[in-house]
């Protein structure tokens, strides 16, 4: 297949497209490579599928309509992975509009480009952070989602929304991802992962907030790749026995399909540092913080439609999953 990528310099982004590239689909990418963080780490993950015979870069915004227009008028993309957003729930509350131009306004360009070029399947990134004030454990793709706590996730709801709403119009088949805590080698520098294995091995506090006692469903790299892959060959169909009276967010009658990825184990934020210490022989200098603003205690993902429809679930332990970024951030960065 022919597949465009946007957020291909990104973490998750560059990751699937070497995975893409390694069963010979041709892969055109897209990234702007902004600074929101180390542009280094960035061109260095780009770096192992530029010169790639089946690579494309395209290195624009996705707010910009007219250039992501030509793009897919140029490629014709059989199928579309959409990647590429504003992350962060912190950096939401300093700089609002910046998730408004790319992750509303851009997705925009991406669903009119779906539209106009008869993409067979959008595969776009939605988010755990949907769930915002729910609290009903394990989170489910079916349950009502329309409490945000953030911007961020405010924007990720909106995106769905909009997806479903070219599914029903158009009939472009589209699935949504809800991400759970991605982790792993090449990771986000604004991740805890990546700040506390940082400021550890160089004798400086971390910050815990929520005193250490929230809990997340962290989830391997690989693992959320698999589901991109298994997800992006399952073209949605319609749920013929859906139900105005009784709506099912997760599906529709229209081509419209939302998965969560998670490794449906949630781990204690306590435990997931004392493991990183293990991992790194050095014990962390803890600065204890209430819960952020914007932030929720917990998240922890049901897999059930994903293991019902791809026959997948996530698997990877965190004890191994942090052990491999340890491994990768000193031989990265020569510790």
């Amino acid at each position: 297949m022919k597949v465009l990528v946007t957020g291909s310099a990104g973490f998750i982004g560059n990751n699937l497209s070497q995975r893409l590239l390694e069963r010979s689909d041709k892969v055109i990418g897209i990234d702007n490579l902004n600074d929101y963080y180390d542009v280094t780490l960035k061109e260095a993950r780009l770096a192992k599928v530029i010169g790639h015979e089946n690579f494309t870069e395209a290195r624009i915004n996705l707010e910009d309509r007219d250039a992501v227009a030509e793009l897919f008028k140029k490629h014709k993309p059989d199928r579309v992975v959409n990647l590429a957003a504003q992350a962060g729930v912190r950096y939401s509350l300093e700089n609002p509009y910046a998730y408004i131009d790319t992750n509303i306004m851009g997705f925009t360009n991406i669903l009119e480009a779906c539209r106009h070029n008869k993409v067979k399947h959008l595969v776009y990134a939605s988010s755990s952070s949907v769930y915002g004030a729910n609290t009903n454990m394990p989170f489910s793709v079916h349950n009502n989602v329309d409490h945000p706590v953030s911007l961020y996730a405010a924007t990720k709801k909106s995106n769905e929304l909009m997806a479903h709403t070219y599914s029903h119009l158009f009939h472009i088949p589209t699935t949504g991802l809800r991400f759970f805590t991605v982790y792993g080698p090449w990771g986000r520098p604004d991740m805890a992962l990546f700040m506390f294995t940082k400021n550890i091995i160089a004798g400086k506090p971390i910050d815990v907030f929520n005193y250490g006692n929230h809990r997340r469903d962290f989830t391997y790299i690989d693992d959320i790749v698999e589901g991109v892959i298994r997800t992006l060959d399952k073209v949605p169909t319609a749920n013929e026995n859906w139900s105005g009276d009784h709506p099912d967010p997760a599906t529709s009658k229209a081509p419209y399909k939302l998965y969560n990825i998670g490794n449906n184990q949630p781990v204690e934020l306590k435990y997931y540092i004392a493991v990183l210490e293990d991992c790194l022989g050095k014990k962390a200098i803890q600065n204890l913080l209430p819960l952020q603003m914007g932030d929720v205690p917990d998240t922890y993902a049901d897999v059930e439609a994903l293991v019902e429809n791809v026959d997948y679930k996530p698997q990877t332990q965190v004890e191994d999953g942090i052990a491999n970024f340890v491994k990768w951030y000193k031989d990265y960065y020569s510790v």
